[in-house]
């Protein structure tokens, strides 16, 4: 795996890749979904033909037990409803690692399961954290699960300026799903998704 990749140049363009979408203007985004405590956007995506998602809330939480549960580890898989499996095939160092995990199908097995295998790339970000990851092209893995390819995404989590026990998380997602699927359906299994992810993430940390 080593000599397939050059970890230090794809943790380069990924940080920047997502500090980027960080600094697009809120005037280019479109609402998707909002909720009292989470408001979703998107617009068409630099990367493929799908959409790019940015989503926000505030946690209450401090940011390194946020980014705990959240990155890729022994957490993720207990409480998010949406992962199947989830295998750390390669680390690389305590900030690269290669991961391999399924999610189950979505709304109502309309959206069959998928399987993704990703570079993930954790860190700092001014006094917060940066989790991001990329997908990378594999070979055919489960045959009960279509191959998903996850363009540049990542989470940023911060502590709030005026209460440091609660942090802002933001969260940037481009995936390609793949597989014949209608856009509508897509943005609105996205805006469900991500919405619920935040719910989910809320009441682990306080359990």
């Amino acid at each position: 795996m080593e000599g397939e990749f050059d970890f230090v140049t794809m943790s380069s363009k990924l940080q920047n890749t997502l500090l980027h979408y960080h600094s697009i203007p809120e005037d280019e985004w479109h609402l998707a979904k909002k909720t009292n405590d989470v408001t979703v956007w998107r617009k068409q995506s630099e990367e493929f033909s799908g959409s790019l998602y940015k989503c926000e809330g505030v946690v209450q939480e401090v940011t390194s037990r946020i980014m705990d549960y959240l990155r890729p580890g022994p957490y993720r898989l207990h409480w998010d409803s949406l992962m199947t499996t989830l295998d750390i095939t390669k680390e690389i160092n305590q900030s690269c690692l290669l991961v391999r995990y399924t999610i189950s199908g979505m709304l109502l097995k309309l959206i069959s399961p998928r399987e993704f295998f990703d570079f993930s790339y954790t860190t700092t970000y001014e006094d917060g954290i940066l989790s991001c990851g990329i997908g990378i092209e594999q070979e055919a893995g489960r045959p009960d699960c279509v191959r998903g390819f996850n363009h540049p995404c990542g989470w940023f989590c911060v502590p709030l300026q005026d209460n440091p026990e609660h942090s802002l998380l933001t969260g940037y997602v481009q995936t390609d799903l793949r597989g014949m699927l209608p856009r509508k359906t897509l943005e609105f299994a996205m805006g469900g998704s991500l919405t619920n992810f935040f719910s989910e993430l809320r009441k682990a940390l306080k359990a």
